[in-house]
């Protein structure tokens, strides 16, 4: 079932948002960024710049579940903070229970993509995204469209929130609103920035940062045998990357040859990645490149999440591919013809492999999950 209904939507819905700066507010102060070491400013949309009391309104309401039609979810529902912001489901459940057919991937250091989800081109900001887990209905996922002034009612009923946008959106006229609750969000999520990995110690110059067997696994990583680095490149480990200072932001979508149902290419019906926007058969199959970092927290794996462990995922790509031998989904995708060229078979030893798997744990950074400025408002002291 394809869903480029979406396209529509989140283009109406952008419309409706507008695009300029709030009505009479004051010019606003610049952002004092707290970026790790050797972390570029990120890209911000010239109608949204940062704010610390927008960054604060937008944490309040990702932590509420007032923000969800039935008043049954929150955005931290699915990018749960202990999991580096991803939920441990290969796939998740809507408000309502309809079936998500993507796995719910991490959101560290998601200000630096050119792309939000799995495979949509046309999602190229924080605040478009935003839209789409919000006023989806086939399949709902925050369900706030059929209830669109009740959600946003129990918003200006609660006192805190009325101090929280006033100070986030001085000036305009009416608080709450599609335009301030995505432009808060999207703001909040900015600022999931993780630098804190053992990996990123080694880069400071900290060289015991690493083990021994990580460093030997860094050394695979980024060399030719792997040759994990060609997608997962950079300071981010992925070649979906775009900076305040970006010319043009990296968008590249790729198939690593998980499924083939017909021997000609095909993937399933409610997930065939970019092919479900150009409708090229060359796209079947072809998805965004995920970042890394804290990928030990965010099992499991791929776009679906039908791979259940680190050395699965090494298996899969040791292999060239994956050949599904049994279920709905019988085929061979090592031999998938739009499978991307750099995957193909490799072999290690299994000391290789575990000095492979040693490098992706070092990129879990443990103070990322734990700051308390990405924490539940909400919670009882």
């Amino acid at each position: 079932m394809f869903h480029a209904w979406k396209v529509g939507a989140v283009l109406g819905a952008l419309m409706l948002m507008g695009c300029g700066g709030e009505e009479g507010a004051p010019p606003p102060v610049p952002y004092a960024w707290k970026l790790p070491v050797g972390f570029p400013e990120p890209f911000v949309p010239a109608d949204n710049p940062m704010s610390d009391a927008k960054v604060e309104l937008g944490r309040h309401l990702f932590h509420d579940k007032r923000l969800s039609g039935n008043g049954t979810m929150a955005c931290v529902s699915c990018h749960e903070q202990a999991r580096a912001f991803s939920d441990g489901k290969p796939t998740p459940r809507g408000s309502t229970g309809d079936h998500v057919a993507r796995n719910s991937p991490g959101l560290a250091n998601v200000a630096y993509l050119a792309t939000y989800t799995w495979a949509n081109p046309l999602l190229e900001t924080l605040e478009s995204q935003a839209l789409v887990p919000l006023f989806n209905e086939f399949p709902t996922e925050m369900g706030v469209t059929p209830r669109l002034e009740e959600v946003f009612q129990r918003l200006r009923d609660d006192a805190k929130y009325q101090e929280l946008f006033r100070a986030a959106y001085p000036g305009k006229a009416e608080l709450v609103d599609r335009e301030t609750v995505v432009k808060a969000l999207a703001s909040f999520q900015r600022t999931l920035l993780s630098g804190g990995s053992p990996y990123d110690r080694y880069l400071q110059g900290e060289r015991e940062a690493l083990t021994p067997e990580a460093r030997r696994g860094m050394e695979l990583f980024f060399g030719e045998r792997a040759e994990c680095y060609h997608c997962h490149s950079g300071r981010h480990l992925s070649n979906s990357f775009r900076s305040k200072d970006s010319v043009l932001p990296n968008m590249q979508f790729f198939n690593t040859g998980l499924y083939d149902l017909d021997g000609r290419g095909a993937y399933p019906l409610d997930n065939p990645g970019l092919f479900e926007f150009t409708q090229r058969v060359e796209d079947q199959g072809r998805f965004r490149v995920p970042q890394l970092r804290n990928v030990e927290l965010t099992a499991p794996y791929m776009h679906d999440g039908s791979i259940a462990t680190l050395e699965a995922v090494l298996d899969h790509y040791m292999a060239g591919g994956r050949n599904v031998t049994e279920g709905p989904f019988v085929g061979d995708g090592r031999a998938n013809p739009n499978k991307d060229p750099l995957v193909r078979p490799f072999e290690l030893t299994e000391s290789e492999r575990a000095d492979l798997i040693a490098f992706l744990k070092s990129l879990t950074d443990v103070e990322f999950t734990r700051d308390a400025r990405y924490s539940n408002p909400w919670a009882e002291p």
